[in-house]
């Protein structure tokens, strides 16, 4: 191998080790630093040194617990040289030097673990603290967290890198301003930042598997590292239903990606599926995570009510198969928790499934005088799909041909406008394209 080649795979291998380390280091080191810049700079540091000294001498047997001593080393040397010490650093500094004394260094790591998934948790519910705006919170557990960069948020979300970087430094600004203290909330605070938490781990994921804006249909990225982050959650806080509902639902949904992009490239709605695309692992595990979820209390959340939506599509080997009523069912108790305009439509898309297009469109005429859903392009298209079925296809193009006028995403744009083209097929009727 090539020294160029062996840089390269070495390189790829620290990325990776870093997206799986880099959550636990940097909590560590806003334990031990009492701040959150500082402990990422010390964390990007120590990624540096590790870029710049693998290559030559190999990966070591444990990378983590390297990452952590060097990214320690440099706190305790940027403590030394600071011309102007603060008391509390100079205590610092020598703190860590009493630990260095305790546990030699092939062992530091190893001492951290008692503390490890404390503090991965802790910073999880730093990050969504709520005296951050959601967009913050988002952009910032992704990057302290997931350990995407800046430049793969803004691609992920389509902003500017520079927007990002702002947003995550101004973020990091305001914890420190305010104060926030690394540690759980206690009592009633502890259920709402566990909302919060899910909240952000939530629309991180819905942005990777149905992307609201630009051309791609899903984001995997993004998708992936809410169910990774799902995932540690749900191992850190077993006793919380919601978190395990959460992880059922990402999980159930996210067994359907492959299916969901055709042979072509194109999107490819639920209904169309190829089944056997379906991975039946992902859905194991959503089935066990709502299980659990649904142990742990007596009435099902949101998250655990969609997970359990979520459970009847993929029971249903077919698509006829599909138990619409008890999904009617269910989504009336989301509409009754949440008020969604959003769960409200979904709730008449399934009715018209279960009990016909008309009762409805019936539901839909109520829906489109609400403000809320009035820009949003998945109303026209559910009423344009329940007027095929009710067989009035010209009022189902003009329908259709709204929605996508409305929609963002292009792909949702290609799926509607292939639509419109089999109906004015299958009809005769001559359209005007659409623009």
């Amino acid at each position: 191998m090539t020294g160029d080649a062996r840089t390269n795979e070495v390189r790829h291998a620290v990325a990776t080790i870093w997206r799986a380390e880099s959550a636990r280091l940097i909590a560590a080191l806003v334990r031990r630093t009492g701040d959150v810049s500082t402990a990422e700079d010390l964390a990007q540091d120590a990624l540096m040194a590790a870029l710049a000294q693998w290559p030559q001498s190999g990966i070591p047997e444990n990378p983590g617990a390297w990452l952590m001593q060097s990214a320690r080393h440099r706190a305790i040397d940027g403590l030394r040289r600071g011309q102007r010490l603060e008391r509390k650093h100079a205590e610092l500094a020598e703190q860590l030097d009493a630990q260095q004394r305790v546990h030699p260094e092939d062992q530091w790591a190893q001492a951290l673990d008692d503390h490890v998934g404390d503090d991965v948790l802790r910073l999880l519910f730093m990050t969504c603290h709520p005296v951050l705006a959601v967009d913050a919170q988002v952009a910032l557990t992704l990057r302290l967290l997931g350990g995407l960069t800046t430049a793969e948020i803004g691609r992920a979300y389509l902003a500017p890198e520079s927007t990002i970087a702002q947003r995550i430094v101004r973020a990091k600004r305001t914890l420190n301003e305010s104060r926030v203290p690394f540690e759980m909330p206690r009592g009633a605070a502890l259920g709402e930042r566990v909302g919060s938490v899910l909240r952000v781990l939530y629309l991180v994921f819905n942005e990777g598997y149905a992307a609201s804006a630009g051309d791609d249909w899903m984001r995997p990225a993004l998708a992936d590292e809410a169910l990774r982050l799902a995932r540690l959650l749900t191992a850190l806080m077993p006793e919380v239903s919601e978190a395990h509902g959460l992880l059922a639902l990402m999980e159930l949904q996210w067994s359907r990606a492959d299916a969901r992009i055709g042979p072509n490239g194109t999107a490819v709605l639920l209904l169309d599926q190829d089944r056997s695309r379906w991975d039946l692992l992902a859905i194991r595990r959503g089935l066990a995570a709502q299980s659990q979820a649904e142990s742990l209390t007596g009435t099902l959340g949101p998250y655990a009510l969609q997970a359990a939506i979520a459970a009847c599509h993929a029971r249903a080997t077919t698509a006829s198969e599909t138990d619409w009523v008890r999904i009617v069912a269910l989504y009336d108790g989301l509409v009754e928790l949440t008020g969604s305009p959003v769960v409200e439509l979904n709730r008449a898309v399934a009715v018209s499934m279960a009990f016909g297009p008309a009762e409805g469109l019936m539901l839909l005429a109520e829906l489109s005088e609400d403000p809320a859903l009035r820009r949003y392009h998945l109303l026209p298209a559910a009423r344009g799909d329940m007027l095929d079925r009710a067989g009035r296809v010209e009022e189902a193009i003009v329908a259709l041909r709204e929605a996508v006028n409305l929609a963002e995403n292009t792909q949702d744009r290609a799926v509607l406008e292939q639509r419109i083209t089999s109906l004015t097929q299958k009809s005769g009727i001559s359209i005007t394209p659409v623009s």
